[in-house]
């Protein structure tokens, strides 16, 4: 009795979304390529699955007042955001995400000039592709990027995020420079979409955008997050180009914010247990890029990856 495997047919693809060509700032660049995918996550009788989702390690450009059990996994590097990323890469991470605390009004209030020295300082360090995220503030973030654009200019960072109130100042700075863009919504399909048509408009199509549909760690934020994230790649695999752009999600800074995060549960502490089973089930869900914090978190979720994928142990 013969027996043939059903194959789910889809007629689109998700967009590819290249990060880190080398350039001017460091020729020795690794590139990474996100998204492509024509099936569901890891379904590859489906169809094409060329990119293996990325792991990202966060940076922050000042010392983090973090609980204690993911500060100590760090130690002095916290001071050197050079050292950090140097350490994270070593730790292997595929990508430095740095974000420019530092320029909160409310904690340091560094200046353009300030931010974009610590990315040149960083690009410099590392040949690893960067995310680069502001500080939080829409008023503050709008001054900061056009500097730190131009001083990453030919390192093709991911910049943001934007999202629809705020977009139009971060976005040209990043079109200018060759950068991509994070693009933002509230756990909200329609607006996702919407943000997503509004930087077409300036000429940023799927393949400068990555989404973050905003990350919930536990209970019903997680599960939120799941639900609007198979909307989108569903979409995206139906044909709708608006919503063909990669995801990311920011797993390990939303675990950590949890003060239940900070107890040591046993062996293991919880905050890198919620971090691995967060960024774990949002892969499930179509995530191309998680950004993680502790690197037993990076260490974690890249082994479940090669697993998953049958790779060979790096």
């Amino acid at each position: 009795m013969s027996f043939e495997t059903y194959r789910e047919q889809w007629r689109g693809r998700v967009s590819e979304v290249t990060v880190g060509a080398a350039g001017g700032v460091n020729d020795a660049r690794k590139s990474i390529t996100v998204g492509g995918a024509g099936a569901l996550p890891f379904i590859d009788i489906d169809g094409p699955i060329p990119h293996r989702p990325a792991v990202a390690a966060e940076v922050w450009d000042v010392r983090p007042d973090w609980p204690a059990p993911l500060a100590m996994a760090y130690g002095a590097v916290l001071d050197d955001p050079v050292a950090w990323a140097q350490k994270c890469v070593r730790d292997g991470a595929d990508l430095i995400c740095l974000r420019l605390a530092g320029a909160d009004p409310e904690a340091g209030d560094a200046s353009p000039e300030a931010c974009a020295a610590v990315v040149r300082s960083v690009l410099g360090a590392v040949d690893v592709p960067l995310i680069i995220l502001g500080c939080g503030s829409d008023e503050k973030d709008n001054l900061i990027f056009p500097a730190v654009c131009a001083a990453a200019e030919g390192a093709r960072c991911l910049v943001g995020p934007v999202h629809k109130d705020n977009y139009r100042t971060i976005a040209a700075a990043a079109k200018v420079a060759g950068h991509a863009v994070i693009a933002q919504s509230p756990v909200d399909v329609n607006i996702q979409k919407q943000l997503a048509v509004l930087l077409e408009e300036m000429e940023l199509g799927p393949q400068d955008v990555v989404f973050d549909p905003t990350t919930g760690a536990l209970g019903y934020g997680l599960d939120y997050t799941y639900s609007v994230m198979e909307r989108i790649r569903l979409a995206a695999l139906q044909g709708d180009r608006h919503l063909s752009s990669p995801l990311v999600v920011f797993a390990g800074y939303e675990a950590w914010r949890a003060k239940e995060a900070g107890l040591a549960g046993g062996s293991v502490d919880q905050g890198v247990v919620w971090e691995v089973v967060t960024a774990t089930a949002l892969l499930h869900a179509g995530a191309d890029i998680v950004v993680l914090l502790h690197p037993n978190a990076v260490r974690a979720v890249k082994r479940y990856l090669r697993e998953l994928t049958g790779e060979a142990a790096a």
